[in-house]
């Protein structure tokens, strides 16, 4: 299997399967003397970690990472610090609940990727989907918190801005409260409107769908390329490797299809020395593939969780009609636990091209 790598100059190679023994991931082409401990990356991983909420997977993994290579330390580095050679991430997996899967070895789950493995290689691990299984995201968490190290002058934060069918109310927009309800949501009002709702899909055995906008503030202009590395276009492709992801906008996004020219245009005033100023962001911070030095913008559609206790048609592996339930812990919004997963993408690729830009201009 190829293509578990991202990035160019700040590069993430992931790695595991969901009831393997253990998943992680090594970043490549961190720069040398940044401080970096394994507390730095766990904070990022507690945020992700399963089992914190009844909306969330009952799954309990403590998701301590282990920093195998790429950090040094003596008495003159003043605590650990990179030595820009590759840097190895280890979470051991220690709740796996194999047996819960074993009614659907040769069933094709609605909805998850069991047919097209089976198409592709021939071989799939049932077990909790294998590889496709978003646990592999938390192997994304830690190499974004490392990305995050490499551009402390960027800060990166995401909010659920929709569950199912209803959106938050923006005028209330808060992000003191994204981290005070258990859907990373920065309308307190909302939140409690969708603990109600969950609570009763979730005893029905079904899921629901969400959307995550993520923010960073601090980008500086010119960060992208124009053509084939534009920053827009990256962004992009990061967010809809996220597992359960079926749509990606920046800035005003599809929402600019129905504006004229003139409501479109974000139009530029005289500012300070860094740059003109902006009367409004529908662009999501970058023009061109560049950013502009305005905020960067992204917004991500994530489906209904596949796992849900309806009967639902299938087929088998040898093409026999039958139905499948399925078993195990699961979230009843997958979208919950993208939030911290879409900052950690972002943060990589930003890292990336900060680094990119540095190496071609000199400046950074």
């Amino acid at each position: 299997m190829s293509h578990n790598s991202f990035g160019h100059l700040f590069r993430i190679t992931t790695f595991g399967e969901s009831h393997g023994p253990a998943l992680g991931c090594v970043v490549d082409g961190c720069p040398p003397g940044i401080a970096l401990t394994a507390e730095d990356i766990q904070a990022d991983l507690d945020r992700r970690r399963p089992g914190q909420s009844r909306f969330t997977t009952q799954r309990r993994e403590a998701d301590a990472v282990e920093i195998l290579s790429g950090v040094f330390e003596d008495e003159r580095t003043g605590g650990p610090v990179t030595t820009g050679t590759p840097i190895a991430l280890l979470i051991r997996n220690t709740d796996q609940r194999s047996k819960d899967y074993d009614e659907i070895r040769d069933r094709y789950r609605p909805g998850h990727a069991d047919l097209t493995y089976d198409a592709k290689y021939g071989v799939r691990d049932y077990r909790g989907g294998g590889r496709s299984s978003a646990r592999e995201t938390a192997a994304r968490v830690a190499a974004g918190a490392v990305a995050r190290k490499v551009i402390p002058d960027i800060r990166v934060r995401a909010a659920l801005v929709q569950m199912g069918p209803h959106a938050i109310d923006r005028d209330n927009w808060d992000w003191d409260a994204v981290n005070d309800n258990p859907f990373f949501c920065p309308d307190a009002k909302a939140a409690g409107r969708w603990a109600t709702e969950l609570d009763a899909v979730r005893k029905a055995g079904s899921s629901l769908g969400a959307v995550i906008e993520v923010v960073a503030d601090g980008v500086p202009a010119g960060l992208g390329a124009p053509v084939y590395g534009k920053l827009d276009q990256d962004l992009a492709s990061a967010m809809m490797s996220i597992n359960a992801v079926k749509g990606v906008e920046i800035g005003a996004g599809f929402a600019a299809a129905g504006f004229t020219g003139e409501e479109n245009a974000d139009e530029m005033r005289a500012g300070n020395d860094d740059g003109p100023r902006f009367t409004s962001n529908h662009a999501g911070g970058i023009l061109g593939g560049i950013s502009s030095g305005q905020p960067v913008v992204v917004r991500f559609a994530v489906k209904p969780t596949s796992s849900i206790l309806t009967p639902r048609q299938t087929v088998t592996r040898q093409g026999e009609e039958t139905e499948i339930v399925t078993k195990g812990r699961h979230d009843p919004c997958v979208g919950i636990r993208a939030v911290p997963i879409g900052e950690a993408m972002m943060a990589i690729v930003l890292a990336d091209h900060y680094l990119r830009h540095r190496g071609q201009t000199g400046r950074g």
